[in-house]
């Protein structure tokens, strides 16, 4: 696996932030569109809220979430249901799943300094590379400016952006950062946007040769805007863990889609059949607590496109879904 990786990283181009950063000047242009709103602050940075005290949207959400990928996937809004009930669902699609996912889009930095603390997600992780999936692909972006995403409720302070300046090898002024707290309009979509990445990463942990994935769609209902945080976090993973429906294009055999296909969808987890808050709250608030097979998404299906094989895992729960989202 990890000679395949290598390999298709060879001529990879150190694109993702530069892609990100022309998206984060589209949008400093429509500021007002997307009723987000440019921070002050003494760095020189560019800090965008994008929910915390600006209102956001969901065309908001829609540019949180592209940025997010590094411009690598289209995030549409389609219609759908939940428990019978019409309901917006959003919509992911890439030919690039392993960078816009896993080498951008993944909240695998936990930013902080001093009582602040965020997840960090974007194409930023790849100019600091130092989580595993890095070393696991040879890749680090030498970047002239980086973008990141914070899950959050406060801004960030100079202390923040100085060090993810430093730790990405580029001068203050050369950040950006998009911040939005779970409980808001475009930070709940912008986790909803996730369902590619949580299979991308539990096949990954299963030991599954990520570069064999060619292409990948998802969708997964937007739930309700949370009234906090913590209610945002759980409502977020459920429209995922229950709702989500992935749909993956790969090369290769099928004897290992068979033995690990029914390991991927969240079904394969003992925390599976109640609503994600009440596991989390059970958990003592610890994600590592959690069993992690949990973390992926209601349906998975597999299109072998060698072969000509459909593999099928998992289902939509519509009754958590309902508990969950409060109808």
């Amino acid at each position: 696996m990890q000679d395949e990786i290598d390999d298709d990283f060879d001529e990879c181009p150190p694109l993702l932030n530069e892609m990100a950063w022309d998206l984060v000047q589209q949008a400093l242009n429509i500021v007002d569109e997307l009723r987000i709103e440019p921070v002050d602050n003494e760095t020189g940075a560019c800090v965008l809220d994008f929910g915390i005290e600006a209102e956001g949207s969901l065309g908001a959400g829609l540019a949180l979430a592209e940025i997010c990928m590094a411009g690598m996937a289209n995030i549409s809004i389609h219609p759908g249901e939940v428990a019978g009930v019409g309901w917006p669902q959003l919509f992911v699609q890439t030919d690039s799943p392993l960078e816009a996912c896993l080498l951008s889009q993944y909240a695998g930095w936990k930013v902080s300094a001093g009582k602040y603390f965020a997840m960090g997600s974007g194409p930023m992780r790849a100019a600091y590379a130092h989580e595993t999936i890095f070393k696991e692909c040879d890749y680090r972006e030498e970047a002239s400016a980086v973008v990141g995403v914070l899950e959050t409720s406060q801004l960030p302070t100079k202390a923040v952006i100085q060090d993810i300046a430093r730790k990405c090898n580029v001068e203050p002024e050369m950040v950006a950062l998009l911040v939005a707290p779970t409980a808001s309009q475009a930070g709940n979509m912008q986790v909803v946007a996730r369902s590619v990445e949580t299979t991308l990463h539990k096949l990954h942990t299963l030991g599954f040769d990520l570069s064999r994935i060619e292409s990948g769609c998802g969708l997964a209902p937007i739930p309700p805007v949370a009234k906090d945080d913590l209610a945002g976090i759980g409502r977020t993973n459920d429209a995922i863990l229950y709702g989500g429906r992935v749909t993956l294009w790969v090369t290769g055999e099928d004897d290992d889609l068979v033995s690990l296909g029914p390991k991927v969808p969240s079904s394969s987890s003992a925390a599976y059949g109640k609503p994600f808050l009440k596991v989390f709250e059970e958990a003592g608030r610890d994600f590592y607590k959690i069993d992690s097979h949990l973390f992926s998404p209601a349906e998975v299906v597999i299109h072998n496109v060698e072969t000509g094989r459909v593999h099928v895992f998992g289902k939509v729960n519509h009754t958590v879904l309902r508990e969950s989202f409060g109808f």
